[in-house]
């Protein structure tokens, strides 16, 4: 048992001057054995304290590995609806040689007996996460140092960076900072309490609801760590989409604050926008063009009448303060996105990343000029951010003009453009296609049999799109059936008779 020690005040001796040739003694790591012996303490007087402190206190905070492990002894009996007494710890704990070495049964009694009161509990517990952060921080200031001193030639120091920011972040979200094996029973754990959270929505979705109903049922939801693909022709509509499910996702959001003072998304998301084609004042007239179910185009030419006006107004009032931020920021890197990304989730919380689109992207300069390298090393760092964030990161791509070469212009895998690497890195690809645009191209001369044909069959499926799941890792691939309002760029709900209300006699 390591020597109770608060954070160690600088020496009072000179340090030795350049000419002794003698080395600074090492720094010490801050820590604070007292605070983790009073929660400790506390928590095996009142089990109850263990509440109070357990949203952000985890095993690896404490200093001594000793206290990690009674700790996390607790938090097992605890979570399990059984008391954490010193006799029931003993049970578990008699066979760590380490334990015994502390004193057993004995230590963890004199722990509970000499804790005066317990209402400085989470004080104490906020003293040992804070010092976790701070050696945290002091592990990642070495490595940076030794990694820049020693880095050769080949080694980019953009790409040292982008691994450093990442390293903060982590350490910022959760004061640990080594990576690593977690135990299955704590992966377990996470995965209950997702599928709890779908229970609590009604048992429809696992993840943040797209705000289209078929979609939903399909996906379950748009899921943490995903990395989902949309993809599409010119003119498809994968822009409008990917705005409408970042809309339907900012407006539903609802905040919800935890035991230890964070704020999580109940419902909805807050969304971060990356858009590399269009500008954050373009993107902005398609929304409100949506919302007030005025015409887009009426709306950029000004061709509105004083009714218009109004509906546009309402609509700019409710979106006023819609989590939604959008980067209209063009040839931005990986690296950038992600430090956008993560910049974004530290300042006002992130739920949900949509990036159109996916070509628009550059990688580092490792990759050279090999677009295909570059297009692998981009999903790969998606998919990597889509993991350190845990939010679902929806990217948009372009499809190859092979489509346009069959008779069949349904979207496939293959038509992937560039890389083979954006089917393997996501998790969800999905294809919008609409049958409308392709016969709206291919009509005959009016007054022909084939003209008479070829309206039937525009009536048929005017106003209507497919998205098309090609590869899902949760679940199904097929078909969904959306309604698609041109004028206002606007996805919905398909209507369908069977779901009407039946009449009533």
């Amino acid at each position: 048992m390591a020597d109770g020690a608060l954070i160690p005040s600088p020496s009072s001796d000179p340090a030795p001057g350049p000419h002794t040739g003698a080395e600074p003694p090492p720094k010490k790591e801050p820590f604070t054995i007292e605070a983790e012996q009073a929660v400790l303490g506390a928590i095996l007087f009142d089990n109850e304290v263990f509440y109070r402190i357990s949203g952000f206190l985890k095993t690896e905070h404490f200093y001594d590995p000793v206290h990690g492990m009674i700790y996390d002894a607790i938090e097992k009996l605890i979570t399990r609806g059984r008391i954490a007494s010193p006799v029931m710890l003993n049970t578990y704990l008699q066979e760590e040689p380490a334990f015994g070495e502390v004193g057993g049964e004995q230590y963890l009694t004199t722990l509970a007996r000499s804790v005066p009161s317990t209402v400085g509990a989470p004080d104490y517990a906020r003293i040992i996460f804070d010092l976790a952060t701070s050696r945290g921080l002091i592990r990642l200031g070495t490595e940076m140092i030794e990694r820049a001193s020693t880095a050769d030639i080949d080694e980019d120091p953009q790409e040292q960076l982008s691994h450093a920011e990442a390293q903060l972040y982590t350490l910022a979200e959760t004061g640990k900072y080594e990576g690593g094996f977690r135990s299955f029973e704590k992966a377990l754990a996470e995965a209950i309490e997702h599928t709890n959270a779908a229970y609590q929505r009604g048992g429809g979705l696992a993840g943040i609801s797209s705000g289209l109903r078929d979609l939903d049922e399909k996906l379950g939801g748009l899921h943490p760590s995903d990395l989902l693909i949309l993809a599409g022709r010119p003119s498809m509509g994968k822009t409008a989409l990917a705005t409408n499910i970042a809309v339907n996702a900012a407006r539903a959001y609802v905040p919800e604050r935890q035991a230890d003072g964070s704020i999580k998304a109940k419902e909805g998301a807050v969304v971060g926008l990356f858009s590399l084609e269009m500008s954050d004042a373009q993107l902005a007239g398609r929304i409100l063009s949506d919302i007030s179910a005025v015409s887009s185009e009426r709306i950029r030419r000004g061709d509105i009448d004083q009714s218009d006006f109004e509906r546009i107004y309402e609509a700019a009032n409710e979106l006023n303060d819609l989590p939604l931020h959008i980067d209209d920021s063009g040839g931005l890197t990986i690296g950038q996105v992600a430090a956008r990304a993560r910049r974004l989730k530290r300042q006002h919380g992130l739920g949900l990343i949509v990036l159109d689109y996916l070509q628009l992207l550059a990688g580092s300069k490792k990759s050279g000029e090999n677009r295909v390298q570059e297009l692998t090393e981009i999903t790969t760092g998606l998919k990597a951010l889509a993991k350190e964030l845990a939010v679902p990161i929806i990217a948009l791509s372009q499809l190859s003009r092979q489509v346009e070469q069959r008779d069949d212009k349904r979207p496939q895998l293959s038509d992937l453009r560039e890389s083979g690497s954006i089917e393997q890195d996501a998790d969800v690809v999905m294809f919008v296609y609409r049958e409308e645009y392709y016969l709206g191209r291919a009509e005959p001369k009016e007054g022909t049999p084939e003209h008479i044909t070829w309206q039937e069959e525009m009536q048929q499926i005017a106003g209507q799109a497919e998205v098309i799941i090609g590869k899902q890792r949760h679940g199904p691939i097929g078909t969904v059936k959306l309604a698609f309002e041109a004028k206002r760029t606007r996805f919905s709900d398909l209507a369908d008779p069977e779901r009407f209300p039946k009449p009533e006699f």
